[in-house]
């Protein structure tokens, strides 16, 4: 059984763990404002609040329910916009907002604005304009140009950072009457319900004798789009919420990342923030919030896209993988070590086996001078597949490359890393000359092809446009051509 909290009732479900937290609640609880859209994650049109316990506190992140298997939901507060609606018909200040400033036309897409933007009000994240607007980055309108959301955005914003917001997020929006009153008492209810039983056989525990489940899932964002009718039928081991496989970490000389770790858990770590200074800046380029909220690390490495932004980003930092094998279970399981960069052994083909699960990513904890970069091209700014991206992480000494690695994506069957340009920068000054000889041997590298993204040529360019720009934005321009 699965069991969790769904708006302010107490459910109890057997539905299998592999259905959709969408299908279910339009389906089985007759809950229609979460709409269904893209199917892909894209629209926002099925956004959702998903509240975790941490100590004392539920921490909200919007996801897509679309994507979200049931297995997730297990043990925590999922909230649809019936959930979030005052009992006696009126408007949240949200949902008065986008009233106001005439945010909506249709009427589809509203509901995921809604939800968004009222995960934006009880969650920590800063309380500005810009801020707001991030937040709906995941969520799509056909009609109204966005402008006028935007204006709602700002207004909501404006609401959340008068001062006695500042006594807690949460606090302050159930007295604003954005949420409802019975969110102060979900952190009890969900201490209460505690882990079920359910929850302790979803994770990875089938003794050594048992055959290994058909798949690993983590947030489902990729597995979910490609085989939607499949999975619910499919027995898995669902690792989302698996604490063995959470956390980032600063250890031995070391910054180690669990499995189920997402790309909001780096964006939010104390520890990546002290060594990527332009990390909101970067990963504002990877997918859409709720994505972000939901896609894993180690997801995306073993999707073996060639164009995963993520794994391009970590085979930059050379990072190693931490596999475990002869049994799902993390702590009894038999571990080796892969370079990510030797992972991938062709299209969609990796140096691992079906009963093998990643269960950490490393990269040693930069020293001295240290630059990182993140360079990508999509056909949209924002919420899209990289038509070219690349990363590079240089040490420098006294003006002198002393290690260097490059990576890119969309330019060879596989996310690439470029060893003989980072063997020639290794040792290089900075200057013209030495981007131009290492752009030289990275053509020779690359082998991009002809598709819907851009022909061959195109992207040629556009990687040497981008390695380019790496060292424009890592050591300033003039300093380069001058």
């Amino acid at each position: 059984m699965i069991e969790f909290i769904l708006n302010n009732d107490e459910i109890e479900t057997d539905q299998p763990s592999g259905s959709t937290v969408l299908d279910f609640v339009r389906y089985h609880k007759n809950l229609k404002g979460t709409k269904i859209g893209c199917r892909e994650g894209d629209c926002g049109a099925c956004t959702v609040l998903v509240g975790e316990l941490a100590g004392d506190k539920v921490k909200y992140r919007t996801m897509t329910s679309c994507l979200m298997p049931m297995a997730n939901a297990a043990g925590k507060h999922i909230v649809t916009v019936e959930g979030i609606n005052p009992a006696d018909g009126s408007l949240t200040p949200v949902q008065q907002a986008l009233v106001d400033t005439s945010g909506t036309q249709c009427g589809f897409c509203t509901v995921g604005f809604v939800m968004s933007l009222t995960g934006f009000c009880v969650d920590t994240t800063a309380k500005t304009p810009e801020m707001a607007v991030s937040a709906i980055d995941g969520n799509i309108c056909r009609c109204t140009g966005y402008k006028s959301v935007e204006r709602a955005a700002r207004h909501v914003s404006d609401t959340m950072s008068e001062p006695p917001a500042s006594a807690g997020g949460m606090v302050f929006a159930i007295d604003e009457q954005v949420v409802p009153k019975y969110f102060a008492d979900i952190a009890a209810r969900l201490k209460a319900l505690g882990k079920s039983k359910w929850v302790d056989d979803l994770a990875p525990s089938r003794p050594l004798t048992q055959a290994v489940p058909t798949r690993f899932v983590g947030g489902g964002t990729d597995v979910y789009v490609q085989k939607p009718d499949t999975m619910a039928e499919t027995d898995s081991a669902h690792l989302f919420y698996d604490q063995n496989l959470r956390g980032i970490r600063d250890t031995d000389g070391y910054i180690e990342i669990g499995g189920s770790a997402t790309v909001t858990d780096l964006l939010e770590s104390s520890v990546m923030q002290s060594i990527f200074p332009d990390l909101y800046k970067h990963l504002k380029l990877v997918s859409s919030t709720p994505i972000r909220n939901m896609a894993t690390l180690a997801g995306n490495f073993v999707n073996a896209s060639p164009i995963g932004d993520m794994t391009v980003w970590f085979l930059a930092l050379d990072a190693q993988l931490e596999l475990n094998c002869g049994s799902p279970r993390v702590s009894k399981g038999v571990t080796r070590t892969v370079l990510l960069k030797d992972l991938y052994l062709g299209y969609k083909q990796l140096a691992k086996t079906d009963d093998e699960m990643i269960t950490a990513t490393r990269f040693k904890k930069p020293t001295g001078d240290f630059r990182f970069n993140f360079e990508k091209v999509c056909k949209r700014t924002y919420l899209d597949i990289a038509t070219v991206n690349t990363a590079i992480s240089l040490y420098v000494d006294d003006g002198i490359i002393s290690d260097a690695h490059v990576a890119a994506g969309g330019v060879a069957p596989v996310p690439f890393y470029l060893k003989e340009t980072s063997t020639f920068l290794t040792g290089k000054t900075v200057c013209e000359e030495t981007i131009t000889e290492a752009n030289k041997i990275m053509q020779v590298e690359i082998s991009p092809i002809s598709d819907v993204r851009g022909t061959e040529q195109y992207k040629r360019l556009l990687l040497r446009q981008l390695f380019t720009a790496h060292f424009v934005e890592l050591f300033n321009c003039d300093s380069i051509w001058n």
